[in-house]
């Protein structure tokens, strides 16, 4: 049975305009999500995840515009929205976010009960007593003891995976039907992390959510995520399930994130780095964009952009490599320690 499309992006394009230039942060991108999926975009800082699903919201900074290709939403066009008034019938509401400084997410002079109960009011319609019933189930839901108690403190008497559970919590109290979740792991250390995404994992499950993760981390995704799609220079570069990417993976970027990962180094030996750094998105970006930092590039790679190849119904990736006409190229050796190894070695 086919999965329902909860969201649809077709070619989606941003700009930022900065001191009279031209930033081009997303490129013609185009991504279905399905109802009740997990979905990771990974890719390097800057590579245009954050802008791409902030574009879902609105939320995009003044200086940026959608300039193409439409996000299709429970039949509405998120890309024609102008006015602040028509994003409030969907953010939070529909589609929430989980921001990676819970700091700069909560009101340090607000306590935590008042700040989920606002988002209960606000998106449920319930009042008083009743908001405050559900604000401490919600407590409860992710993971935080003694609930009435918590209500009455502020921001600064939790820690850090305290209040990344509180930030996770005002967003479940949205109702919403997707949640994105931004680097929701970054300023927290491991044995937190792992809590955390048990704890989003189970969420999703409860509230019947559809999740997106951003992320840097490919070990985070590993145990998270149906399916990946990884993200360079403001275009998705390869998409597929998450064994395909990791076992089989095929865009040389992504040969490469995967090399960078610290479990696949040899003791002793320096880790592996990305050659080079990512292009200059204020210049046209003519060919494939990771072309000058690839060591398998083509001649065409510096001519023509390439399409995207598929490699089964659910994977496929836009470089020239999988071209009935390209030389065949092996993944590099290292990427083979990750099938022998399964997801338990990320």
């Amino acid at each position: 049975m086919e999965p329902n499309i909860i969201l649809s992006v077709k070619d989606l394009e941003v700009k930022f305009s900065l001191r009279g230039k031209t930033l081009n942060a997303i490129r013609g991108v185009s991504l279905d999500l399905f109802e009740g999926e997990s979905l990771a975009i990974v890719g390097e800082s800057g590579s245009g995840k954050s802008v791409f699903v902030k574009t879902f919201m609105g939320l995009l900074d003044v200086n940026g515009t959608i300039t193409g290709g439409s996000i299709l939403y429970n039949g509405q066009d998120l890309a024609k929205f102008k006015t602040e008034k028509e994003w409030l019938t969907v953010r939070g509401r529909e589609i929430a976010m989980v921001l990676q400084d819970p700091m700069t997410s909560l009101n340090p002079l607000k306590t935590i009960g008042y700040q989920i109960c606002e988002a209960i009011e606000l998106h449920q319609n319930l009042h008083g007593p009743a908001a405050k019933e559900t604000a401490i189930q919600i407590l409860e839901d992710v993971g935080i003891s003694d609930p009435e108690r918590r209500m009455k403190q502020y921001p600064h008497e939790f820690s850090g995976g305290m209040r990344q559970r509180v930030v996770i919590a005002i967003a479940v109290a949205c109702r919403p039907k997707i949640l994105i979740c931004d680097e929701p792991t970054t300023a927290l250390d491991v044995t937190i992390q792992a809590q955390i995404l048990s704890l989003l994992k189970q969420l999703k499950d409860k509230y019947h959510l559809t999740t997106v993760y951003i992320t840097h981390d490919l070990g985070v995704v590993a145990g998270v995520a149906d399916r990946v799609a990884v993200m360079y220079a403001g275009d998705i570069v390869e998409i597929g399930t998450c064994e395909e990417v990791f076992y089989s993976p095929r865009h040389p970027y992504t040969w490469a994130l995967l090399s960078s990962l610290p479990q696949l180094g040899t003791k002793g030996e320096e880790l592996f780095s990305i050659p080079g750094t990512p292009p200059n998105l204020f210049a046209e970006i003519r060919g494939d964009a990771f072309a000058p930092r690839n060591p398998y590039a083509l001649k065409i790679d510096y001519v023509k952009r390439p399409p995207y190849f598929t490699v089964s119904p659910t994977h496929k990736a836009r470089t020239w490599l999988l071209d009935p006409r390209a030389p065949k190229v092996d993944p590099p050796e290292v990427i083979g320690k990750l099938r022998k190894g399964g997801f338990g070695s990320v």
